[in-house]
């Protein structure tokens, strides 16, 4: 594969090769609403790039009212049925978070590995979209995968440095950190909190 190919997400879920997914939710995630900082007024939050669902669940259950969106039309039944497992009302869709036109501004805008996963070439369709799903005032809040070389499919190369260059004309940071990961991942994370202005 070409550094500047898409990948086709939908023929890994067909086969069900989904090595990215861990079968739970991000723990980075999982943190941050259990702590005093998570805490932000409840709205409508986005999960753009959501796979199986497994954070728009735990947004669910930490009360926000979630729309999970994906790419991949396979994801979408995946997705709902393990919501329904849960007892849980997800709004999933079928859909591409670059181009679409959201239904509504979101308050929140979670996503797990999304932008390096993308084309580097598409990260300014990126950087457009995320003003576009979320209000102004509203919270960005970003798992990124910090790598530094390619081997020439996903996860493309992410630095600090590139996220600053994408967001902060139009978004504040609030915090960086760290988070717990997954053991694969350990220290090759880094947690995003930024305001839209």
């Amino acid at each position: 594969m070409q550094i500047n190919e898409d990948r086709d997400w939908e023929s890994h879920y067909q086969a069900d090769e989904l090595f990215w997914d861990h079968g739970e939710a991000s723990l980075g995630l999982v943190d941050f609403l259990a702590s005093a900082e998570g805490h932000l007024p409840l709205g409508k939050a986005v999960v753009p790039g959501c796979g199986r669902g497994h954070d728009a669940r735990a947004l669910a259950k930490a009360g926000w009212q979630v729309t999970g969106l994906d790419i991949a039309p396979s994801s979408v039944p995946m997705a709902q049925k393990l919501a329904a497992d849960e007892a849980m009302a997800i709004d999933f869709q079928q859909g591409d978070f670059l181009r679409d036109e959201p239904p509504q501004p979101f308050d929140l805008l979670f996503e797990h590995t999304l932008f390096c996963a993308i084309n580097p070439e598409q990260r300014k369709a990126y950087e457009r979209a995320a003003q576009r799903w979320l209000r102004p005032g509203g919270t960005y809040l970003a798992v990124n995968y910090i790598i530094t070389e390619d081997d020439g499919e996903p996860p493309f190369s992410t630095t600090a440095e590139e996220l600053d260059e994408h967001f902060l004309p139009c978004f504040e940071l609030v915090r960086r950190w760290v988070p717990r990961s997954y053991e694969n991942r350990q220290g090759k994370e880094l947690m995003n909190l930024w305001r839209r202005k």
